[in-house]
């Protein structure tokens, strides 16, 4: 699937492909489901699975008890129920086309599930290649800080100078944080409240929650400024309250000056743990946090009152506001810290440390070539519903955790299957206008796809008017039901039961908003403001964004080669109006097609087509960039022997060649030997002779050339061929079996080179009939050592042929 969404997939235009998967068994293992044990209504039928369908046909197997109406579809209608008479559902899925985004698309998709089914959808995130950078310094400013603050103001500028090689459009803001300025944090002491340092005689800031002091700025001189006056505050405990901080700058969009399209980055700097949820009990707050802003004069007015924010709620946060967060912490809170921002999605651990601009800018890189996305479930139907992910990384990239692509490099496109599914319904769930909102945040980028996820738990089949009952096995609650005007349809035998499915359940039309399209919960698009009952569309420094309901702009368009519409043309209602000699979505492709033409005025060698400036070939066997090339075409000898063979039968004339017009398709000559070194050679074989022939490409054109100088063999000389082949074979045996058998034959003879004198060479009739051997034995140790003793005995051999006795 990869390599389809490569091929076909447009990275900056909307793409999305959708596809609905429902759970179905076998025949057998379906109506064994949907019918046992029996169901007494077309909803509980429907919650069996999505196999199963519910026939409410009137007098439908007459006398039969109410389940039998509960089967698969397939099973009813060969039972005899209508198919206009069965209610069985299909998973549905409608797309709202979004033409302003250009990193994430679709914008907004709407499901329709029953019960066991489930739908499948594909997200695209695009990365781009400079991104406009906010980056928000929240500083610990308690008094072990003191040297890093020292640090930090030496820092502002270069970290400038060295983030404009990553982007365009950077702008900084600054914040300060201690802990809660209430017991046992801090001391209370009347003369420690104003003035922490007072013992050392050093003027110092009062504690405070979190203090917002520089809004966004691209002024590296009032940042230097602002961060110069900074001055150390004081507690009383270790971990500080940088958590409850951070959501404050999260949250505080207007007040710390969050732009839309920027890159949000949040750095956080201490040398302390940070306090976490329930903590604040010890000073007596129990009322949790409600994930607000609470800045009154740039001051955090709530940090007395509220406890510290639950990581689930600020991560939560951090990825509805699109921010990338950094720690910067000492060394030896490191660990404590990495075990945080495993919690915190789009989250990195750094190093306070002399090259902080480095460990910044390195952050900021990798952060940008990590592309992951966050799936959330409305809090009351978290449980409802099943939610997997699984991302299609580009090339070169590498999937993590099943829910990010690293190493994306920028313009590639990440692609992210979304699945999912409805396991069942609750038993008190009859409310089948009810929407459920599924969040597809991609971490880090300011936009998100919304999924609409309606539940089809409740039948919408027709009702009976004269006995207000439910022809679907029910009874009718509403009595508007029972007025519905019945909308059936004719049974037509040769209707297709996939398409036989009714929806007779409609809903009034949805009232539209002044500020709102029709069917869109958002105003303005998400991108402005309403007014007077009109839209008043936001500024964006990327362009323009105008239109009735802020849906159109002049920069959603497609980028070629990091320019917008390839530098070729100009952004008009989100779409590329190309320069003259240019077309194509992105204004990359030449309206000219010299770019596909031969020397010889053939466009593409008269095999395929100029798509886009370059050849497109009709058959797969033509290759090159004229599809000039077609190794398996010219390359067959075989395929021009009938040609050859036409030739030969009018003994090479050219006066002759005429004939064989309509047997040969390529041209044909005469030539006396091998005059090129770029032909293939090809032998034919006619009355004992081999003719040479020679094919090329002319042109893009096959042209074959015949030798007209045959070599032929004669029969005698095949013959002595063969002879010599076979005593060349035969002869060297021989003499191999000559020399074997003279050694085999020195070998049998006794050692002094002495023959026996009884035997006769020749074999004739000098054969002996006896022979006598005598054998004798020594005795080495006899009974008297003075006289050894010797014994000779004579052995007689048998006579040739005489039997054994």
């Amino acid at each position: 699937m990869t390599s389809w969404l490569r091929k076909y997939g447009n990275p900056v235009l909307l793409f999305l492909l959708l596809a609905a998967n429902i759970t179905s068994g076998s025949s057998h293992s379906g109506e064994s489901v949907c019918s046992s044990p029996p169901v007494s209504s077309c909803s509980e039928c429907l919650r069996r699975g999505p196999q199963c369908a519910w026939c409410f046909q009137e007098g439908f197997l007459e006398g039969a008890e109410v389940g039998v109406r509960c089967d698969l579809a397939v099973t009813l209608a060969r039972r005899g129920c209508g198919l206009e008479f069965i209610e069985h559902p299909e998973v549905m899925v409608e797309v709202k086309p979004t033409t302003s985004s250009t990193q994430v698309s679709p914008g907004e998709i709407t499901l329709t599930l029953r019960p066991g089914a489930e739908a499948s959808v594909i997200v695209a995130v695009q990365q781009l290649e400079r991104y406009p950078v906010d980056l928000y310094y929240l500083v610990d400013v308690s008094a072990s800080m003191q040297e890093n603050l020292d640090q930090l103001k030496k820092v502002g500028v270069a970290l400038s100078q060295r983030m404009r090689e990553h982007s365009s459009d950077l702008r900084l803001g600054f914040g300060s944080f201690v802990d809660k300025p209430v017991s046992p944090y801090i001391n209370v002491h009347p003369s420690k409240i104003n003035n922490p340092c007072s013992d050392y005689e050093v003027k110092c800031l009062p504690a405070h929650g979190f203090h917002h002091v520089l809004s966004m700025t691209s002024n590296m001189s009032e940042f230097t400024r602002v961060i110069k006056r900074q001055r150390i505050s004081g507690n009383m405990d270790t971990p500080e309250g940088g958590l409850d901080a951070m959501l404050q700058a999260t949250v505080c969009q207007g007040e710390v000056g969050w732009r839309g399209e920027a890159k949000r980055l949040l750095l956080l700097m201490t040398d302390q743990p940070s306090h976490l949820a329930l903590d604040s009990r010890l000073a007596g707050i129990v009322t949790p946090h409600d994930g607000l802003c609470h800045l009154e004069n740039n001051v955090y007015r709530k940090s007395s009152t509220m406890d510290h924010p639950s990581l689930g709620l600020l991560a939560e946060k951090l990825l509805e506001n699109h921010i990338y967060s950094l720690f910067a912490v000492e060394q030896l809170q490191y660990q404590w810290y990495e075990e945080l921002v495993r919690l915190l999605p789009g989250s990195n651990l750094l190093f306070q440390a002399p090259n902080l601009i480095d460990l910044v800018v390195d952050a900021y890189k990798r952060l940008l070539s990590v592309v992951q996305v966050s799936v959330s479930v409305e809090d009351r139907a978290f449980s409802r519903f099943l939610v997997s992910v699984s991302p299609l990384c580009p090339e070169g990239s590498v999937s993590h955790d099943n829910r990010s692509c690293s190493n994306v490099q920028p313009n590639q496109t990440v692609y992210f299957n979304i699945t999912i599914g409805l396991p069942s319904c609750p038993d008190d769930y009859d409310d089948d206008d009810d929407v459920v909102q599924v969040f597809i945040r991609p971490v880090g980028y300011n936009e998100s796809v919304v999924v609409k996820v309606r539940s089809r738990c409740r039948c919408h089949c027709c009702h009976d008017l004269t006995t207000h009952q439910s022809t679907c096995g029910e009874d009718t609650p509403d009595t508007d039901h029972n007025n519905q005007e019945l909308n059936t349809h004719t049974h037509t035998p040769e209707l297709d039961l996939e398409h036989a499915h009714t929806h007779r359940h409609t809903h009034s039309p949805e009232r539209l908003r002044q500020c709102g399209a029709e069917g869109s919960g958002v105003d303005c698009s998400g991108r402005g403001v309403c007014a007077c009952e009109r839209c008043v569309c936001d500024r964006n420094s990327l362009g323009t964004v105008y239109g009735t309901y802020c849906q159109m702009d002049d920069y959603s368009c497609p980028y070629q080669h990091g320019l917008l519409c390839g530098g070729r043309g100009m952004c008009v209602s989100s779409e590329c109006v190309c320069e003259e000699g240019w077309t194509g979505e992105s204004c990359g492709c030449p309206v000219s097609t010299a770019t596909c033409l031969l020397n010889n005025g053939l466009l593409c060698s008269g095999r395929g087509r100029c798509v886009c400036g370059k050849c497109v070939c009709d058959d797969h066997q033509h290759s090159g960039a004229f599809c000039e090339r077609c190794p398996t075409c010219h390359s067959s000898c075989q395929s021009h022997w009938r040609c050859i063979d036409c030739h030969l039968s009018h003994g090479l004339s050219q006066r002759k060649a005429g004939h064989c017009n309509q047997t040969c398709t390529p041209l044909v000559g005469y030539v006396n030997g091998v005059t090129g070194e770029v032909w293939r050679q090809c032998v034919y074989m006619k009355d004992n002779c081999h003719y040479r022939f020679y094919t090329e490409l002319v042109s893009g054109n096959t042209q074959l050339h015949i030798n007209t100088q045959p070599e032929c063999e004669s029969r005698g000389r095949y013959m002595g061929t063969f002879l010599s082949v076979c005593v060349l074979t035969f002869l060297p045996g021989l003499v191999m079996l000559a020399v074997l058998a003279l050694l085999l034959q020195g070998r049998s003879l006794p050692q002094g080179g002495t023959t026996d004198p009884q035997y006769n060479p020749t074999g004739k009739s000098n054969v002996p009939t006896t022979n006598e051997k005598t054998t004798s034995y020594r005795r080495d140790c006899p009974p008297d050592p003075d006289r050894p003793m010797e014994m000779h005995i004579t052995i007689p051999k048998m006579p040739l042929g005489e039997p054994c006795q």
